[in-house]
């Protein structure tokens, strides 16, 4: 009994020590500080807190259920009994800091100098790359933030967290050297082409499609179509951001993946993602498939003379010319593919869109330099789209797409602060963008500011 007496004290000490921690976590509205500009969107920081509300309520409920436990029947259980529900509350509170930590990288930055400000026009650009014309799905809120790897990621909203919960908002990483020019464009637009698949569901609807071709095909093609159903995820997300971005897309994507020859052609059948050399051609074709025009060709062209094909070995030859014979093939497939989600209607027919043809691109692109105000009016990807084609044709250099880009980057989170503020004000509520609480029971209300 002394034995059991003993565990008991000690586990509830623990325990308790437990509530003592998580009283220590408070809301982001309570601890982070930032200029109203690099504020989340009140959608986003609004489900982000009520997750991790829910989160600690259910933890604390835990918590304290257990030493209750320990003062009653549980004080006859074995010491062992005692540490091993003991060892899963641990891991479930472990758990719960891991899900605040995941939240807490991306809004910290938000204090930072101009950073802060940036990341919140990247959030409006990265909810307008979600949108399609008709309303096929609900979107889910949006937060970017950078780092310093090389590519970039997305924690898609309503996917499992660590320790359990669904995400409720998509968390796009996007890597720091990419911050400004056609690079962002393509890495944000891409990790939204993830999140837009996910909704529509097209990579579980594609890979039987895929498998049936296959299937169908020659034995000389068979494995170029293995291929292609084994990269399908990476380059919906591709096909998601040429549709939207246009040559810009392309354009970042060589940024990326100019890499030592060796590299540019080692093809790896466990990366989801196609080996560089393929990856840039299936780009220019499925943009040429989206917006005919020579200029894909041409980039098409630049690219195999950085990388020519002609000296490989004869097994890479063969995948390569493999691949290469199928591609129109399965770029008409992706376009005339038709799932459930979609309600009938094509993939190619619901993702294009007609003012992002690069005669188009570049008639805006005119209009624009007489008029420069008008850009502020033209929807994120639109700019993005048009600075890319304006680059690649020689009409805007560097550092004019740095200094254009930089300042819309900064109007679109402006603009977004205000417009919050004027819908605020007019259904009479506080202009604050996020209000701590609103909408939560009073009992939540004192457990936050406990």
């Amino acid at each position: 009994m002394a034995a059991q007496t003993r565990a008991s004290w000690l586990l509830e000490q623990e325990a308790r020590a437990l509530l003592t921690r998580l009283d220590r976590v408070k809301p982001f509205a309570l601890q982070e500080t930032m200029v109203p500009a690099a504020n989340l969107m009140p959608v986003s920081q609004t489900a982000i807190e009520r997750h991790l509300l829910r989160d600690r309520r259910a933890l604390r409920a835990q918590v304290q259920a257990y030493v209750a436990w320990l003062r009653g029947i549980g004080r006859t259980a074995s010491p062992v009994e005692m540490q091993r529900r003991f060892s899963f509350l641990k891991l479930r509170f472990n758990a719960a800091l891991s899900q605040l930590d995941l939240f807490s990288e991306a809004i910290s930055q938000r204090s930072e100098h101009e950073l802060g400000v940036w990341l919140s026009g990247l959030d409006v650009a990265a909810q307008d790359a979600l949108e399609l014309p008709e309303r096929f799905f609900e979107s889910p809120p949006i937060i970017c933030y950078l780092h310093r790897g090389l590519g970039g990621a997305i924690r898609r909203a309503r996917t499992r967290l660590p320790g359990g919960g669904e995400n409720p908002v998509a968390v796009i990483r996007i890597p720091r050297e990419r911050m400004i020019g056609y690079g962002i464009a393509s890495s944000l637009v891409h990790e939204v082409g993830h999140q837009a698949a996910a909704l529509l569901s097209l990579v579980e609807s594609l890979r039987p499609v895929l498998q049936a071709t296959q299937h169908a095909a020659p034995a000389s093609a068979r494995q170029a179509w293995q291929l292609w159903e084994r990269w399908i995820s990476e380059i919906v997300a591709d096909f998601w951001a040429l549709a939207k971005v246009g040559i810009a897309s392309t354009l970042g994507l060589i940024g990326i993946v100019s890499l030592p020859r060796a590299f540019v052609f080692r093809v790896n059948v466990e990366d989801p993602h196609p080996f560089p050399y393929i990856r840039v051609r299936l780009s220019c074709a499925i943009g040429n498939a989206l917006y005919p025009h020579r200029q894909w060709d041409t980039l098409a062209q630049t690219w195999e003379s950085f990388y020519p094909s002609a000296q490989l070995d004869p097994a890479r030859a063969q995948i390569l010319t493999s691949l290469l014979a199928t591609m129109p093939t399965f770029v008409g497939l992706l376009l005339r593919h038709r799932p459930s989600s979609l309600r009938g209607s094509a993939l190619g027919e619901v993702t294009r869109m007609p003012d992002r043809s690069p005669d188009h691109l570049l008639a805006h692109w005119e209009r624009w330099r007489a008029a420069p105000q008008m850009m502020k009016e033209a929807a994120p990807t639109l700019v993005f789209a048009v600075f890319g084609r304006a680059r690649v044709s020689g009409r805007l250099t560097p550092e004019g797409e740095n200094r254009l880009l930089g300042s819309l980057i900064t109007y679109w989170a402006l603009r977004s602060t205000l417009e919050i503020a004027d819908l605020c004000a007019a259904q009479g509520v506080s202009s604050r963008r996020f209000v701590p609480g609103a909408g939560v029971r009073q009992q939540e209300l004192a457990l936050t500011a406990s």
